[in-house]
């Protein structure tokens, strides 16, 4: 089990771009379909792993490996997350200070700019369907909405520090749903 999480994770992290939130749903999709985690479990570990201090996708995988094979198994998902970008940025840095002003180069970089949106989005989605915010609207959806836009006010029109606004927005949802 351990290689085949290090192998999954190693290919995840070499093909997905965009950062760690489009990866996310690949990550979902892996994990489920090894069984090393369920739908539920799955979406209560991203709120935990996107609370975290460090990349999402690393988070996740971790957070994965150890439910799913304990220390080792997180320390293997997280080599294998991780190896692909040190491997691809140093790649990367040797190429593109060749190649960076190429018209060929930016129209790549333009092209992936919508696609990374797609999957942040994508990922936000699935979050709010395995919570089941979208098959019923009741009290606590009204109060997730609510959430959302008063985050959303805050960190776009008032400038608010994002860490203040996770930490509020957790003191909201333990007042509201404990």
């Amino acid at each position: 089990m351990l290689w085949d999480m290090f192998v999954t994770f190693l290919l995840i992290g070499f093909v997905s771009v965009g950062g760690g939130y489009s990866m996310v749903p690949v990550i979902e999709r892996e994990a489920i379909s090894h069984g090393w985690m369920n739908e539920q479990s799955f979406s209560d570990m991203i709120a935990v792993a996107g609370a975290a201090p460090g990349p999402i996708a690393t988070n996740t995988a971790v957070m994965v490996g150890f439910h799913a094979g304990g220390f080792p198994g997180a320390a293997v998902s997280a080599i294998g997350m991780t190896l692909p970008s040190l491997l691809l940025v140093i790649a990367a840095g040797l190429l593109l200070t060749k190649v960076q002003h190429h018209p060929l180069t930016e129209s790549a970089f333009y092209g992936l700019r919508p696609i990374v949106a797609a999957l942040v989005f994508y990922a936000a989605y699935r979050l709010v369907m395995a919570g089941g915010a979208a098959l019923a609207i009741d009290w606590k959806t009204g109060c997730s909405i609510a959430i959302f836009a008063g985050a959303l006010i805050a960190l776009m029109r008032f400038r608010v520090h994002p860490l203040a606004v996770i930490a509020v927005s957790g003191l909201v949802g333990v007042a509201l749903y404990a």
